[in-house]
């Protein structure tokens, strides 16, 4: 169900039932682009089915899934056209216009092609876990999850989003778990890992299929240099790579949980059973990942301020202390 995902506590929301939830989850309805449209945006059926419904309840949890369509003409084929409207006007007036008149043209060139253009489509999904009272999105980059959590807020007011933050920025945790060589209780360092030089040059280091328990890894976060990715696994479960954006991407159940949960013959295609699997194992992964770094951080509901819930650990040296993960700043409906 999610191979990447960024992770949200839910500050504020009284959820309205499930029946309001998709009424309005219906208004919003993904229509893909029209002729001289650039992009769309909407809600699509979980399962796949068409004209089926836009809000999925396995087990209490809410699944989601938000489409967008763009379409895009090539930057090089717009420059080539205002270029020769530039230099006609030119030659017929003795002027080649600049400014406001000259991004009108490029406006009217790209207004024009787009009826031609390839229109390209992706999709993201969204799990609500009302009981930990927490969101997942199933993306790694902020500009994706800042369009999803848009949608969301214009769809529930008064919902109130946070990206999850706590008392040990990944770079420091991770750091400190590889110059010590010590996973922390419950999982167990893979064989990925980068780090990068936190300055202008951003020197960076990459390890692939490759064992991390040497002294080599150690020498470069002693020079500065802070981890930004590392593949990790849970408890023999689940596989991720975590990133100092506290994203995680590559996410794999691993054979001992396929195998307790082998496929049967269902008229959803397995919809739901995937559904069940994936959210009951990361609903459990991500308590303990949350403590391996420190415990969450708690925001003043009304300073907006972030505190540790307890107090971090210290940072090994070159790794920058108490960072919290993505933004401070709360997602708020208007």
């Amino acid at each position: 169900m999610f191979k990447n995902a960024l992770v949200y506590s839910i500050d504020q929301w009284e959820p309205p039932t499930q029946d309001t939830i998709a009424q309005r989850l219906d208004s919003g309805r993904f229509t893909e682009c029209g002729p001289s449209q650039a992009e769309s945006t909407g809600w699509i059926e979980p399962r796949g089915e068409q004209h089926g419904v836009l809000l999925e309840s396995v087990g209490g949890q809410l699944i989601l899934k938000l489409c967008s369509e763009t379409k895009a003409v090539p930057g090089s084929v717009v420059k080539d056209q205002l270029n020769a409207r530039l230099e006609k006007i030119e030659a017929e007036t003795g002027r080649r216009p600049k400014g406001k008149a000259s991004r009108e043209l490029k406006e009217d060139i790209v207004h024009a092609l787009l009826p031609r253009a390839f229109p390209k489509r992706s999709a993201t999904l969204v799990w609500i876990d009302l009981g930990a009272r927490r969101l997942l999105i199933g993306a790694t980059g902020s500009k994706m999850a800042d369009a999803v959590v848009t949608k969301l807020v214009e769809l529930f007011g008064g919902l109130r989003l946070t990206p999850l933050q706590t008392a040990l920025s990944p770079a420091t945790a991770m750091a400190a778990w590889l110059s010590e060589k010590q996973a922390p209780p419950g999982f167990s360092i893979d064989r990925e890992c980068e780090l990068k030089q936190p300055d202008s040059e951003k020197a960076a280091v990459r390890y692939a299929r490759h064992t991390l328990d040497i002294d080599e890894v150690g020498d470069h976060i002693k020079q500065g240099k802070l981890p930004t990715q590392l593949a990790l696994t849970w408890n023999s479960r689940v596989s991720f790579v975590l990133t100092e954006g506290l994203a995680l991407k590559k996410i794999k159940l691993l054979d001992v949980v396929l195998e307790n949960n082998a496929p049967t013959e269902a008229a959803d295609n397995g919809f739901e059973a995937d559904v069940a699997i994936t959210t009951g194992e990361l609903a459990q992964l991500l308590p303990d990942l949350i403590d391996a770094l420190g415990g969450p951080l708690a925001v003043d509901a009304v300073t907006g301020a972030a505190a540790p819930a307890t107090p971090a650990a210290p940072a090994p040296a070159g790794a920058a202390s108490g960072a919290a993960a993505g933004s401070s700043a709360p997602w708020d409906a208007a």
